[in-house]
């Protein structure tokens, strides 16, 4: 059963096609705005989000710079460092080395002073002995050579010049 209606407007199917199109537009509309605000925040986290990587980014170079500043600076002491270890090092080692030579000259000083006292104490030594021995030699020469007769002679004689000894 179908009607006709004489006016387009009369008929339900208009009227559920209009109120379609409104419905559509109204949900449309108010989709669009949702759709946008939810783009537009999109926007702006990401714009934020740019600006903080790049913000990011210069501390990063400046950390960098400095990074490299620092580095080259502990270089040049490490260099520095190593420089005055060396000269140091070539101090103590020149410093060791005029000890030890000093050290040499005082043990050779000393060995020559014992040497010398050793051989002054052998030749006292030997002339001590060479002083007995002739001791004993003369004592044995005396003994067989002198007799009382000319003991008495020796003695007179060692008198009769002791006023001209004891003037001199």
């Amino acid at each position: 059963m179908e009607h006709h209606y004489e006016h387009f407007w009369l008929d339900p199917k208009f009227w559920v096609a209009v109120s379609f199109v409104i419905f559509v537009l109204l949900v449309g509309r108010m989709a669009w705005a949702r759709i946008t605000s939810m783009l537009d925040a999109k926007a702006d986290r990401v714009r934020a989000e740019l600006a903080e990587a790049s913000r990011l980014r210069v501390e990063a170079e400046a950390l960098l710079k400095q990074a490299e500043a620092e580095r080259a600076a502990a270089l040049t002491e490490a260099q520095d460092l190593l420089a005055r270890a060396q000269t140091e090092a070539q101090r103590v080692a020149e410093s060791s080395a005029a000890e030890a030579e000093a050290s040499a000259k005082r043990r050779e000083r000393m060995a020559l002073d014992r040497i010398a006292a050793a051989e002054a104490g052998a030749v006292a030594e030997v002339r001590g002995a060479a002083t007995d021995v002739a001791i004993a030699a003369a004592r044995n020469v005396i003994a067989e050579r002198i007799d009382a007769k000319a003991d008495a002679a020796l003695i007179d004689s060692a008198v009769a010049g002791l006023p001209a000894k004891l003037r001199a």
